[in-house]
C-alpha cells in the first residue's frame, strides 16, 4: 500500500473528530473522552500531538476549516470564470447541500464556536477572528479582481460573511433552506449591481 493509500494518521483523525464535534455541538458540547473514542486514539496520544489538550486541538480544527473554506472559494471562483455573483451562488449552494445532507445537523463550526465562546477563550476567539478576516479578504480580493471598487469589495465581503453565517443558522434551526436561498438571491443581485458597467457578461458556471 502506498503512502497515498494510507489511512489518516492519529493527528488527522483527532482533528476530524474535533471538527465534526464543532459542526454539530460546538466546543463546550463535547468531552475529551468522546473525541478520543471517535478518533480511536488513547489519551496519551492526544497530548503527544496537542500538548495544549482540547484547546490546541480545537485551534488545529479551526485552522483546517479556514483552509477548507478558502480552498473552496478559490475553486468556485475558478469554476465561475471569475464572475463574483456566480461564484457566490456556487459557494452558498455548496453550504446548503452539506446542511441538507447532514439532516440539518452540520452547521458552520466557526459560528458554533464563536456563539458559545467566553471572554476566557482568548485563543479560540483570536483564531476565529483571524479566520473570518481571511475569508473576508479572499472574497474582497476576488471581487476587486472582477472590477468592483476595492472599498466596496471589502464592504460586500463583510456583508456576505455575515449573511452567510446568519442564513446558515436560520436554515439549520428551521430545517429548511429557504433562508439560504433568499439570502443568496439578495447577495448575488447586490454583487451584480456593484460591478462596473463595462464588466463582461456572466459566463455559465461549470457544474
Amino acid at each position: 500500500m502506498t503512502s497515498a493509500d494510507s489511512p489518516p494518521g492519529t493527528r488527522d483523525r483527532l482533528i476530524t473528530a474535533m471538527l465534526d464535534a464543532l459542526r454539530t455541538r460546538g466546543y463546550h458540547g463535547v468531552g475529551l473522552s468522546e473525541l478520543l473514542a471517535t478518533a480511536g486514539a488513547p489519551k496519551g496520544v492526544l497530548y503527544h500531538h496537542f500538548p495544549g489538550g482540547k484547546t490546541e486541538l480545537a485551534l488545529a480544527a479551526i485552522a483546517a476549516v479556514i483552509d477548507q473554506l478558502t480552498a473552496h472559494l478559490d475553486k468556485v471562483f475558478q469554476r465561475a470564470a471569475g464572475q463574483p455573483a456566480e461564484a457566490l451562488a456556487l459557494w452558498m449552494a455548496g453550504a446548503q447541500k452539506v446542511l441538507e445532507g447532514s439532516g440539518y445537523e452540520r452547521g458552520c463550526p466557526l459560528a458554533a464556536v464563536a456563539l458559545e465562546s467566553t471572554p476566557q477563550d482568548l485563543a479560540l476567539r483570536s483564531a476565529l477572528a483571524a479566520g473570518f478576516s481571511t475569508i473576508r479578504e479572499r472574497l474582497a480580493t476576488e471581487m476587486a479582481r472582477a472590477g468592483i471598487e476595492p472599498g466596496r469589495a471589502r464592504s460586500l465581503a463583510a456583508l456576505i460573511v455575515s449573511a452567510y453565517e446568519g442564513a446558515l443558522l436560520q436554515a439549520r434551526v428551521a430545517s429548511d433552506v429557504q433562508a439560504m436561498q433568499d439570502t443568496t438571491a439578495a447577495l448575488t443581485d447586490l454583487v451584480r449591481l456593484s460591478l462596473p458597467a463595462s464588466a463582461p457578461p456572466p459566463q455559465d458556471a461549470k457544474s
